[in-house]
């Protein structure tokens, strides 16, 4: 067995473990800083809309000898907007303008065929109002809204509002990293990008889903035991499967890296760059939340309610006993009613594995 592999297991079966929720306030004060760092980006800078929310026109040329800064040149002095030109396969330029309206278009297109010698009408024009990018903006906030409600709703019956409120705020901080790297490296904002958003939200929300899995059979008749607290559970919940987050987010990134750096850098492809960077950020946001935020709120939440109070207070003061009697905390507690659950948690938390030891 591999390294990581003989690790993860150990993991698994709580051989070897990271205190994740013992050091949250760590994790939330690096949260802070990031989320902060992305709002005052997204203040200053804002985001770099593309022609489909502020509306513009996309001119494709027959093939040109004029170069894309020669060209980006001539565009925005014939439109008085900022342009993109992006240079085809066919020899042919890609010119985005941005804010273009439709009665400008046709004397732009002419003053385009005059200063980069080509005719005219062989110049195609897309035009996208306003009116139209408005209306695809809000589809997408309605859409981001509706998800919301839908996973808060899911995860409220399915295991309990505590874990639906913390999958929520986990999901906000990995949207706002997101959109906060797009206003820092200003990446046009397209619908690839609001594809790409909600692809990362439903990966964050299935990674932390697997943890809070795992936590709920762990915690199951938890009060009924004095050998864990409840954020002991649920730290050996994200132990257990933190070598398989680590790996399928390692995974993920692979192919999406390779869109990004060489597909976009590299090749040139720039439309490429309006999915795979949320894609990538999204998906390192998603695994670090799933980890270092979702989890320990639960726990924050949890340990709030009387019964968890009354449970740590009898862990801890057992463990006091036995270590005034000189034994191992881990030492008689399968003699008495209430340790009968200690081993029951142990098991459910462990899975088959610690079973078969």
């Amino acid at each position: 067995m591999s390294k990581l592999g003989d690790l993860g297991a150990k993991l698994y079966r709580g051989e070897v473990g990271y205190d994740f929720v013992g050091k949250r306030f760590l994790w939330y004060g690096v949260s802070i800083l990031i989320t902060i760092t992305a709002i005052v980006a997204l203040a200053v800078q804002g985001l770099n809309m593309g022609i489909e929310f502020k509306g513009g026109a996309v001119f494709t040329t027959p093939k040109t000898a004029v170069s894309v800064a020669k060209a980006t040149e001539d565009a925005e002095k014939a439109s008085g907007h900022d342009a993109i030109v992006q240079e085809l396969g066919t020899g042919g330029l890609r010119i985005q303008i941005t804010g273009l309206d439709t009665a400008s278009a046709a004397d732009v297109k002419k003053q385009l065929a005059s200063d980069l010698k080509v005719d005219q009408a062989g110049i195609n024009a897309d035009l996208v109002g306003p009116s139209w990018g408005e209306q695809i903006a809000n589809k997408a906030w309605t859409g981001l809204g509706v998800f919301m409600i839908l996973v808060v709703i899911y995860l409220a019956i399915a295991f309990e509002w505590r874990m639906a409120v913390a999958a929520l705020i986990a999901l906000i901080h990995d949207l706002t990293i997101t959109v906060g790297v797009y206003a820092l490296v200003g990446f046009e904002v397209t619908p690839g990008t609001v594809i790409g958003l909600l692809t990362i939200l439903g990966y964050s929300l299935y990674d932390t889903v697997v943890v809070f899995d795992g936590l709920k059979e762990g915690s199951k008749d938890i009060t009924k035991q004095t050998r864990y607290t409840f954020s002991e559970i649920a730290n050996r919940s994200i132990n257990g499967t933190l070598v398989r987050s680590i790996n399928t987010t390692v995974v993920a990134l692979l192919p999406v890296g390779a869109l990004l750096f060489i597909g976009g850098g590299f090749l040139g492809a720039g439309m490429l760059n309006d999915i795979s960077l949320s894609l990538f950020v999204g998906l390192a946001a998603g695994a670090y939340s799933s980890i270092f935020i979702a989890t320990p709120l639960v726990v924050d939440l949890k340990e709030r309610e009387p019964g968890m109070k009354a449970l740590k207070k009898r862990v801890l003061a057992k463990r006091e006993a036995a270590a005034a009697r000189g034994e191992s905390p881990e030492e008689g507690y399968g003699s008495d009613a209430e340790g009968e659950g200690g081993p029951q948690i142990v098991a459910q938390t462990q899975g088959r594995a610690g079973r078969r030891r």
